[in-house]
């Protein structure tokens, strides 16, 4: 009888994780990858039981939701965002496994190789156009696209 038992216990188990799958699934984006999507999945899942809204609603699964974003789009999207936000996310995420992660170059990783190139002392006039150029291209959307005295 004990074998019957653990068969019912694992059928309740599978049954379990399909219908937290099946519930996960309403929310992945169209735009999501397969890969993106089974990690964020993932995510999501691990955390769910911590994130259940109350019968009064109050929103803690929307902001599970946003977390698996930051989180997400900080991994394959290369997104910057808050220190204190990434840590969290970065926690929450620690132990789920994602291979063959994309490599970014960051705004400041840019700038710094460009500057440290173009610190020699015969800085003509081509090489200050280029910089402003890179500057210009990597700011986008930042707000810092003007500065004073730069065209």
């Amino acid at each position: 009888m004990v074998g019957g038992e653990v068969a019912a216990s694992v059928e309740e188990l599978v049954s379990g994780v399909r219908q937290a799958a099946d519930f996960a699934e309403q929310f992945r984006s169209y735009s999501e990858s397969e890969k993106q999507w089974k990690a964020r999945m993932e995510f999501i899942l691990r955390h769910l039981p911590d994130y259940r809204d109350p019968p009064d609603g109050g929103g803690r699964l929307d902001q599970l939701l946003s977390l698996s974003m930051v989180w997400a789009n900080h991994l394959f999207l290369g997104c910057s965002y808050n220190k204190d936000l990434l840590d969290k996310v970065m926690e929450m995420a620690d132990g789920i496994e994602v291979e063959d992660l994309p490599q970014f170059t960051t705004r400041s990783e840019l700038m710094k190789k460009v500057m440290s190139r173009d610190d020699s002392p015969s800085f003509d006039t081509e090489s200050s156009s280029k910089l402003r150029q890179l500057y210009h291209i990597a700011t986008l959307g930042t707000g810092l696209e003007r500065r004073p005295g730069w065209r």
